[in-house]
């Protein structure tokens, strides 16, 4: 099972009406948005997607001229309970692996954490032997209607 799910990232213009471009140019491609994380500084915009498609997500933004970049993540998969994140972490912590950011969502019974890390590999190792999973690449890119994932 492929462990790792790519990220589109894109850096905006911190401006009223590019974010909205950025989604309208996915919506016209029926690429649908899995998950978001948006973050400023005074002068540009960090954008991280998890989307159906992310191969044609970046084509398409690089076809309108905004630059997308893919990136390598994976998203944890945990139950919604108070604590069940910050175990999963734990986990991490004690394997001295750094988190370079995380962005999370809870919906119904699941919760979900996609994150990067310096070494992907070894945090689905470590992971999986305390019982935890993540979502493969085919569960994160096709949702269906059996639950929302992220």
């Amino acid at each position: 099972m492929d462990t790792t799910i790519q990220q589109l990232t894109i850096f905006l213009e911190n401006r009223a009406g590019r974010l909205e471009e950025v989604l309208h140019i996915l919506a016209e491609h029926k690429v649908n948005i899995v998950a978001l994380s948006l973050a400023d500084t005074s002068d540009f915009g960090l954008l991280r997607l998890i989307v159906s498609d992310p191969i044609l997500g970046q084509a398409v933004l690089q076809q309108r001229g905004i630059v997308a970049k893919l990136t390598d993540v994976i998203a944890i998969r945990v139950p919604h309970q108070a604590g069940s994140l910050a175990r999963a972490i734990k986990v991490i912590g004690d394997a001295e692996i750094n988190i370079e950011y995380m962005y999370a969502f809870a919906n119904g019974e699941d919760a979900s954490a996609v994150l990067k890390a310096d070494d992907l590999q070894k945090v689905v190792h470590h992971l999986y032997k305390q019982g935890f999973e993540v979502w493969s690449a085919n569960e994160a890119y096709n949702l269906t209607s059996q639950r929302l994932i992220l």
